[in-house]
């Protein structure tokens, strides 16, 4: 993939765009990444199954996360990944739901990750997940996304707040964070009613949910020169969408040994500990189950993982120009300034001197400038998948992503360029 022109950045941007908006869930997320899989000839393997595969695109899915890979046509040698996530802070519904104050009836609501609590307030907001049900006697997934804004969480008028601009916002979790959801009454019917009228199912088949908020705008391009993309989850959808579009991409007839992977987590931002996460079992089973069907031994596998390299995609932070003390002064980030690298001396971030390379070759082959993102010293640092990933496969890994601002906001920013150019950068990474 060359590096983009302004047209072709901007044609990127609005398919970013789209992607972000089909993609309220992680659930959804992964539906709208294989959607574009299947477009490319990648075909699914069923997790429980036994694999038999030739060269060529597959992909297997586990919940919100997914596993891509195109095998070579050499015999196998060694993996080249890209991890991101899918999943972004925002509030989930709770196991029961249902409760009202001063004539209203709300939804009681679960803080998930680590969220700019006050970016949701007086947003209209629409909910999406999945239900699982009994079918017959069967386990049934559906999911679900309502784009209306049937939710809301109004702020504290100023009258009521008088000291708000003087002392800051503060808002309890438990308390402040309930949304309105109608007028009570006597035929307001319980959230699991409601839901199981929208999945077309009865009450007493659901058994449980994962169903959670998110705003109802729609991303957009904006800027006075409309060189910035202002949305919901850009940490970290834009490194997913970046990770499909680099493998569908990715040519197929090179005379190499190495299998292409993207991986796509779930629970990225509550920690990566679970069935599905980059701190659990799932990628490694995945590659190890991958080898096997290749013809290689335990000892020929884990030395595939020894020569192998990845990716940590995740976004990273720019430099605020409202609040620049906050950053370190000697590595500014600049929004389309070019892909950032991260290192932690802690090794909160993957990235060492020799992981670096194969990630700046990449980048040069395109001839994109590169950033240094580094945490000032006197503040604690974030972390990402590639420490934990790096950790439970002993692959060599580098963190990178895209800059961006408000983080973990309700509405994020990044650079249309930025966003394009990374997609090129994981391509040329790809081979």
């Amino acid at each position: 993939m060359p590096r983009p022109d302004p047209a072709s950045s901007d044609a990127f941007a609005r398919d970013l765009c789209r992607f972000i908006g089909a993609s309220p869930s992680p659930f959804h997320a992964v539906e709208s990444a294989v959607a574009r899989l299947r477009e490319g000839g990648f075909t699914e393997v069923p997790g429980d199954a036994s694999w038999r595969l030739a060269a060529g695109g597959w992909f297997v899915r586990r919940g919100g996360s997914l596993v891509a890979f195109r095998l070579p046509e050499s015999p196998l040698r060694r993996y080249r990944l890209i991890g991101a996530h899918t999943d972004s802070p925002n509030l989930r519904i709770k196991p029961l739901p249902d409760r009202s104050s001063a004539g209203v009836a709300q939804l009681g609501v679960e803080v998930y990750g680590g969220v700019l609590l006050n970016s949701w307030l007086d947003r209209d907001l629409g909910m999406s997940g999945r239900v699982v049900r009994r079918d017959n006697g069967q386990l049934r997934e559906t999911l679900f996304a309502v784009d209306e804004p049937i939710l809301r969480i109004p702020q504290l008028a100023i009258h009521l707040d008088r000291d708000i601009n003087e002392r800051g916002l503060l808002l309890n979790k438990q308390a402040h964070l309930s949304p309105m959801w109608c007028s009570a009454g006597p035929d307001v019917p319980s959230f699991r009613s409601w839901l199981a009228g929208l999945v077309d199912c009865a009450p007493a088949s659901i058994v449980g949910w994962d169903a959670m908020l998110h705003d109802t705008a729609a991303p957009a391009i904006v800027g006075m020169a409309r060189e910035f993309i202002s949305s919901a989850r850009i940490d970290n959808l834009l490194s997913c969408h970046a990770a499909v579009t680099a493998l569908c991409a990715a040519p197929t007839d090179t005379d190499t040994a190495e299998a292409q992977v993207i991986a796509l987590f779930d629970h990225e931002e509550v920690g990566s500990t679970s069935d599905r996460g980059a701190d659990g079992s799932f990628l490694g089973s995945v590659l190890e189950r991958v080898s096997a069907s290749q013809g290689l031994g335990r000892p020929e596998h884990l030395a595939a993982l020894a020569a192998s390299h990845c990716v940590s995609a995740d976004c990273a932070h720019a430099t605020h120009p409202n609040y620049a003390d906050r950053h370190e002064p000697d590595h500014p980030i600049a929004l389309n300034g070019g892909p950032v690298v991260k290192v932690n001396s802690s090794m909160r971030y993957a990235t060492d001197a020799a992981s670096a390379a194969p990630f700046l070759e990449a980048c040069a082959r395109i001839g994109t400038d590169v950033q240094w993102f580094v945490t000032r010293s006197d503040l604690a640092c974030g972390s990402t998948i590639g420490p934990v990933a790096a950790a439970q496969l002993g692959i060599a890994t580098v963190d990178v992503g895209v800059p961006q601002l408000a983080m973990h906001s309700i509405r994020e920013l990044c650079g249309v360029t930025d966003a394009a150019v990374f997609a090129s950068v994981l391509g040329s990474y790809l081979g």
